[in-house]
């Protein structure tokens, strides 16, 4: 897949938010096991009810087809979600150029146990400010917040 395949549009709350709450969940089963699949199960009724339509939410497309996507709340990445099938084909990368570009500086926090995202986002020049034991649901689930200035 070649970098110019990739539309990054806004969302569209009428077609996406059953196609983008497939990849969250997909991706989040991917990425977070540790979470257990019943709390993935309540927090996808949040990201459809709650997050996606409060936050200003990018969509990567190819062929048309959603298959990734970016939400923040002004300069925090609320997610960064790229469907599993779609994954280490630069769409995320892509996601976060469109946001910083978007924002000229971006803040995100991510789950320390995911490493593959830790590494993805210290790849792309993020650092590190702080870290917490305990994720926003009080569990102990370490997360970094990571910045990245453009």
């Amino acid at each position: 897949m070649k970098n110019h395949d990739v539309v990054i549009r806004p969302y569209a709350p009428e077609g996406d938010l059953k196609k983008l709450s497939r990849i969250w969940l997909d991706a989040s089963l991917l990425a977070h096991p540790f979470i257990g699949e019943q709390r993935l199960f309540v927090q996808r009724t949040l990201i459809e009810d709650q997050y996606l339509p409060n936050a200003e939410t990018w969509v990567a497309c190819v062929g048309g087809q959603p298959c990734g996507f970016i939400s923040l709340l002004d300069t925090f990445i609320g997610g960064i979600f790229v469907a599993p099938d779609r994954q280490g084909l630069g769409i995320g990368r892509q996601l976060v150029a469109h946001a910083l570009n978007l924002k000229g500086k971006l803040e995100l926090e991510v789950y320390t146990a995911n490493r593959q995202a830790v590494a993805f986002y210290i790849g792309l020049g993020f650092r590190e400010l702080l870290r917490r034991p305990l994720d926003d649901d009080g569990y102990a689930f370490e997360n970094a917040r990571l910045r990245l200035i453009g």
